[in-house]
């Protein structure tokens, strides 16, 4: 199967930035224009982009709106979005927008009738952000850890409609030490919903690795690539062949 690469944006006030471990003060700026760095991603050949608005995933409403609407301005591919979006009126205000996807994060643990809401009003567009550490959901942009296991907040979807789960293990985010695949495969087998992979991405190894997982558990749908891609020990080329 052909796993599907997300390229991911993060942005703190205004700029592309990666964290190490989700730690706003450990942020690397590697880019001050978000609108051309979306534009250089799909000219790279990928065919989505991943927006995260980090001040919004603290400030529990979005923040980098300019930044946004400048990179849905100057891609084609679809985008999807997440980082403080926390109400049904800021789910359509997005989507109306021309955000392909938003990404529901702390309101699936916290509101789970949201995202019920949301996937049933707006199908297939609403994706879950189940960010783990040691296996624990955390949530406001990964300040809280809850008692919620990820495999257990991932089937309180699985009847929802929901496009997908994306799931982070907070430890390796940004630290290039390779996908947490043993956490990942566990909650892919857990339910029936494509699972998209996130943190850690180091090397093409960890694109192969996933691959070969995904032929066993199909429902392993892609990865989102940050920081191996923005400091170049992971090209794009390399990337999408490997998928």
């Amino acid at each position: 199967m052909k796993l599907t690469l997300y390229p991911a944006i993060d942005l703190k006030d205004g700029n592309c930035v990666r964290l190490l471990r989700g730690e706003m003060d450990q942020a690397t700026v590697f880019g001050t224009d978000p609108g051309a760095q979306a534009a250089a991603w799909q000219h790279a050949g990928f065919s989505w982009v991943h927006v995260v608005d980090l001040n919004g995933a603290f400030a529990g409403k979005t923040v980098n709106d300019d930044a946004v609407k400048s990179i849905l301005a100057n891609v084609t591919i679809p985008v999807q979005l997440g980082g403080g979006i926390r109400d049904i009126a800021g789910v359509e205000r997005w989507l109306d927008a021309g955000i392909t996807r938003v990404i529901l994060g702390s309101a699936a643990a916290k509101n789970p009738a949201l995202v019920r809401e949301a996937a049933k009003k707006f199908p297939g567009r609403v994706v879950v952000g189940i960010d783990a550490k040691g296996g624990m959901v955390a949530t406001e942009g990964w300040a809280e850890t809850s008692d919620i296991p990820a495999t257990e907040l991932a089937r309180r979807f699985e009847d929802a409609g929901i496009a997908a789960i994306i799931y982070t293990d907070i430890a390796r985010d940004g630290m290039k030490t390779g996908l947490n695949l043993t956490e990942t495969e566990a909650l892919a087998k857990a339910v029936n919903i494509p699972i998209i992979a996130s943190g850690g991405v180091a090397s093409v190894a960890d694109i192969v690795a996933l691959k070969a997982a995904a032929a066993e558990q199909p429902n392993l749908n892609g990865s989102i690539l940050g920081r191996a891609l923005y400091d170049g020990s992971l090209s794009p080329a390399v990337a999408l062949a490997a998928c």
